[in-house]
């Protein structure tokens, strides 16, 4: 009986409606109404903003390295001083985003689980290194760490030397790059739900369980997406990094200091070559780094 009820309440096309049943609203062409008007221009304010400001640039550089043959673009990516640069940026840089993962998620948890004397000014300082321009970053931390620094000179005599050494650009790109992971993660600490963490407790779990199995499962994809912009923030990092680098050739010499080299001595399309390389790794790995985060919120959400 209900089968046959459900049978006749289906429209048919071209006839009215069922009594009990609402009509779609429809717009004057037919189509449904939305609920909120301006798709089609907002649509296409985006798309011209992204094709000017990212697509047109990023495919000038690719046309510009199309104008070398295979030989010459290989041999412009490829030459021993051009690795060593890769090796350090990308070595550096990776370092440095799993060194912030660290500190960012201890910076971010003591901001949001504890109160102390001038918490709202440790929060403030947590942003310096956004508002701070990169070259001052990078002569404050050479002041600080090179032979005559505050720090150097006491390191130097037990034999560790951090300016002008590949740990100095480390240390750079960790300066940079820790605002990112704390402010990704902190205003996911501060909606967690404290009821969960609290069960886990009352059923017998320690506090380590209750970090590696409530608690950082929630907060691990902001931690990925922590970890993905300070990734690729360090590897274009050009200010802070020559200070304390000191750019020697094939030690501590950073990719981005090789791309200006050669647009000094008028190599734009190895310039470009080389740019073009840096771009495919980068977006390589933000790929992978995305899926792993959309891998994580499907096995969250399961």
């Amino acid at each position: 009986m209900s089968s046959q009820a459900a049978t006749l309440a289906v429209p048919i096309p071209g006839s009215a409606p069922v009594a009990g049943t609402a009509a779609p609203a429809r717009s004057r062409g037919g189509a449904n109404r939305k609920v909120l008007p301006g798709f089609r221009l907002t649509l296409g304010y985006t798309l011209a903003y992204l094709g000017l400001i990212v697509l047109i640039p990023l495919s000038a550089l690719v046309l510009k390295t199309l104008g070398l043959s295979w030989a010459q673009f290989w041999d412009a990516v490829t030459s021993p001083r051009v690795l060593a640069a890769y090796r350090l940026t990308f070595g550096a840089s990776f370092l440095a985003a799993c060194f912030n993962v660290v500190t960012g998620l201890l910076v971010a948890w003591v901001l949001v689980r504890y109160e102390f004397p001038g918490k709202k000014i440790a929060d403030a300082l947590v942003d310096l290194p956004f508002a701070l321009p990169t070259a001052v970053a990078g002569i404050s931390l050479t002041a600080l760490l090179a032979g005559n620094g505050w720090i150097g000179q006491l390191l130097e005599p037990l034999g560790i030397q951090l300016a002008f050494k590949p740990a100095g650009v480390v240390i750079a790109l960790i300066f940079i790059g820790i605002p990112f992971v704390v402010r990704t993660v902190q205003p996911v600490l501060e909606d967690a739900e404290r009821e969960l963490e609290e069960a886990a407790l009352c059923l017998g779990a320690t506090r380590w369980q209750t970090f590696t199995r409530v608690i950082l499962p929630s907060i691990l994809p902001a931690l990925l997406t922590g970890f993905a912009m300070a990734f690729a923030r360090a590897i274009g990092e050009y200010g802070s990094v020559i200070f304390i680098a000191g750019n020697v050739p094939m030690v501590s010499e950073i990719t981005p200091l090789i791309i200006i080299g050669k647009l000094e001595q008028y190599d734009y399309a190895g310039a470009t070559a080389v740019a073009t390389v840096m771009l495919s790794i980068s977006f390589l790995l933000l790929l992978v780094i995305n899926g792993l985060q959309a891998w994580q919120r499907r096995r969250a959400g399961a």
